[in-house]
């Protein structure tokens, strides 16, 4: 069964798919619809909000980073959609103090366009959309979350060990994909192994049950 991880990696999207839970390829694309064959995939998990409220924090979020320990500050809490759609940060950061009682970053801010990217695929119930989050993952994969950051040579060397751990062998080429930074191909990769446990049944995911907004859509993160 073919299965996507998907994560957005400055300009570009970065996807590792894997085929009855092996590693099959890397793939890159300038926006996330158009990376190869989307809508064939069993499941497309993807380290991005899937799911906004209209005011508050998502219970996903403050679950995710009490489960991840030190690697907590990796877990975004995302903007209300009305913060995500504001055309300047100044406006952005009134708006997200009246809905949520907090400032916002100019780091959060700079995400908007990917989320809303996300979120409008995310309303296409033609694609099997997932949210995760690869940090997460990696906690999950292994024995608790990763001690050493995602760009250092510790961090990224017991991140590849508990994939490997878990069958996901990345090659030392991987095409055009090999442009991406090490640690977005990792992360891709997480995402992807959280996609295989999606497909066979055995993910779980914060909240649980998932909660949904006021559109009534799903808001989770899944490992």
């Amino acid at each position: 069964m073919r299965v996507l991880g998907v994560d957005a990696a400055g300009k570009v999207w970065v996807g590792v798919e894997l085929v009855d839970g092996q590693f099959a390829r890397a793939v890159t694309a300038a926006r996330l619809v158009d990376l190869p064959d989307l809508a064939d995939y069993a499941v497309v998990a993807v380290d991005i909000p899937l799911g906004l409220l209209d005011k508050g924090f998502r219970l996903a979020d403050t679950a995710a980073r009490s489960l991840v320990g030190p690697r907590r500050s990796s877990v975004f809490l995302t903007a209300p959609r009305p913060v995500l759609l504001a055309d300047s940060h100044h406006a952005a950061s009134i708006l997200h103090r009246q809905l949520t009682g907090m400032g916002l970053s100019q780091q959060s801010f700079a995400l908007r366009t990917r989320i809303v990217e996300a979120d409008a695929l995310y309303s296409d119930d033609s694609l099997p959309l997932f949210e995760v989050h690869p940090e997460l993952s990696f906690t999950m994969m292994g024995d608790g979350p990763p001690k050493a950051g995602k760009k250092s040579w510790h961090g990224q060397r017991d991140r590849m060990a508990r994939l490997e751990s878990a069958g996901i062998v990345i090659p030392a080429e991987i095409g055009d994909a090999g442009q991406a930074g090490p640690d977005d191909v990792l992360d891709a990769a997480a995402a992807a192994w959280s996609a295989h446990r999606i497909e066979t049944h055995v993910a779980c995911s914060v909240p649980d049950p998932p909660q949904s907004n006021e559109r009534g859509q799903r808001m989770a993160i899944w490992y």
